[in-house]
């Protein structure tokens, strides 16, 4: 069988993804369309999970809806889609009802329409919407629910980014849920507990779960960051991750070779401003060199933050 090269970059995604099927397929599509023994559900969520990673051309995506140009629907409007025979909104009022335990106001009933008609999500797929919805927020560790208006937002997205089928949204949600529980595994190792994130905290630890690198290479990072700055700072741990990202070093054993290979000569690095006299830095200075250069190189990446 001729061999098969495979991109470190999807690789990497398809690794993060942790999906058999999806891997399956990329592989298969590499080899030349080689059959793959799956049904027709589990090949489409596939496909589906590989447009969602990048890694398989996307659908053209539908126009960008504004949330600001949505019809003003009124109780009336409301009541007419209830009374209407066979009325897909009415059962999808009466499954996020079942799911939410509590009665809709009207202005949620409203929101639901808009989602229903405007946005054009089918049921199922808002069904789905919400459970994802709800599970987010008790993952962030809020015991309440998601409010309507956090559900409409999400909708939007969404519709945005074509997840307009169940396979789609199978895919996504599936994806967010490995995030999610690489976020959780990151929280209790830099030991955070008893509180909700930051946003800023939230955003870091997102960046880093898509890095997909091993536990042990985040302790790492976590150990130099506290023995450096004397605590957690987290521009600094970013800036480490990331330059480990970059330089295709996944593993503490692959850092630590990496670290030990003998230093080029020095051109003009901004370590070697500190050097007077033609005289090589010490061990001691050096270090400190460097870790202001890693300060730097944090300082630079949180201010160009959106």
């Amino acid at each position: 069988m001729e061999e098969i090269s495979i991109s470190p970059q999807a690789l990497e995604k398809l690794l993060g993804a942790a999906d058999p099927d999806a891997c399956l397929v990329y592989l298969a599509q590499l080899a030349g369309s080689v059959p793959v023994s799956l049904s027709p559900q589990r090949l489409q969520q596939a496909q589906a999970l590989l447009c969602q990673l990048g890694l398989e051309p996307a659908p053209a995506r539908p126009p960008l809806l504004r949330s600001e140009q949505r019809p003003e629907y009124t109780e009336q409007d409301v009541l007419r889609r209830m009374e209407q025979p066979n009325s897909g909104f009415q059962r999808l009022v009466g499954e996020v009802q079942r799911y939410l335990s509590r009665v809709l106001s009207t202005q949620e009933l409203q929101i639901l329409l808009s989602i229903y008609e405007y946005v054009g999500l089918d049921p199922e797929i808002i069904n789905m919407l919400v459970h994802y919805c709800v599970e987010r927020s008790r993952s962030r560790g809020s015991g309440r629910m998601p409010s309507f208006r956090t559900i409409e937002r999400e909708a939007y997205h969404w519709a945005d980014e074509g997840i307009d089928s169940l396979e789609l949204a199978s895919a996504f949600v599936r994806q967010q849920g490995v995030r999610r529980s690489r976020m959780g595994q990151l929280t209790r190792l830099l030991g955070i507990e008893g509180r909700r994130l930051t946003q800023t905290e939230e955003k870091y630890l997102t960046a880093w779960a898509d890095l997909d690198l091993p536990e042990q290479t985040f302790r790492l990072a976590y150990d130099k960051t506290v023995m450096n700055t004397g605590g957690l700072k987290w521009p600094y741990m970013n800036s480490i991750l990331q330059r480990w990202h970059s330089q295709g070093l996944r593993t503490p054993e692959q850092i630590e070779q990496y670290d030990r290979k003998p230093a080029a000569k020095p051109t003009a690095k901004p370590a070697d401003q500190f050097q007077r006299h033609g005289q090589a830095l010490s061990p001691m200075l050096r270090q400190a060199a460097e870790r202001l250069m890693e300060e730097e190189e944090a300082n630079q990446w949180h201010t160009n933050q959106p």
